[in-house]
């Protein structure tokens, strides 16, 4: 079950093992044990993936996923957030997408990533300068 089109609940799965520090983390991060994770994920949503993922499956990946917030910068603008979940939860799973290829990644260093210097933890907004 290594389909380019699973790459949301791939980079979800990852995401998730990150932040909760799972020692599976690095294993995943390589694209090995992802198969079993992703194929309970699907199955306990019933999520179709196969045009990609967009903000439908999303809005349903973020419902489920209720003790996290789901957080998608759009990877040509990487300034600009695209999905933003309506969970409160301090737990944030932030993704980057590319629309050329259709592809998704786990952001590890959302400052880093977007060469930005400040983060709004309320918004997910990135700032150069700390006036606002």
């Amino acid at each position: 079950m290594k389909a380019a089109f699973l790459c949301l609940a791939h980079a979800l799965i990852i995401a998730m093992a990150r932040v909760n520090n799972d020692p599976k983390y690095k294993l995943y991060r390589k694209g090995k044990g992802l198969k079993q994770p992703v194929e309970e994920l699907l199955n306990a949503l019933s999520v179709d993936l196969s045009n990609d993922g967009g903000f439908e499956e999303l809005q349903q990946f973020q419902q489920y996923l209720s003790d996290y917030k789901i957080i998608v910068f759009d990877g040509l603008y990487p300034d600009r957030v695209m999905f933003s979940g309506n969970s409160l939860s301090v737990k944030k799973l932030y993704l980057l997408y590319n629309r050329d290829s259709g592809h998704y990644n786990v952001i590890t260093n959302l400052k880093g990533a977007m060469a930005k210097r400040y983060i709004c933890n309320g918004c997910a907004t990135l700032y150069d300068k700390t006036e606002m």
